[in-house]
């Protein structure tokens, strides 16, 4: 499954990726190189960022989901 971002988004993401190379390098990076830096980045970075949020996110719902039982129990029949 390909990451796909909004047109907005994209063009704040390579504006951010020029001001990070007018900032802390040498050079600064145009418009079309900085876009393909970004899609370099959705290839190759992002399934691993995104996996890694999916398995933290199971990971967190099953523990609450495993306490269920201690949390939401109610005793049935318990006047007699």
């Amino acid at each position: 499954m390909a990451i796909k971002i909004e047109k907005a988004t994209e063009a704040r993401l390579v504006a951010s990726i020029q001001r990070y190379f007018a900032t802390h390098m040498d050079e600064p990076i145009g418009n079309m190189q900085a876009a393909q830096l970004l899609d370099f980045f959705l290839a190759e970075v992002a399934p691993t960022v995104y996996n890694q949020a999916i398995a933290d996110a199971q990971h967190y719902m099953h523990e609450r989901t495993m306490d269920l039982p201690a949390n939401c129990f109610e005793p049935e029949q318990t006047y007699w």
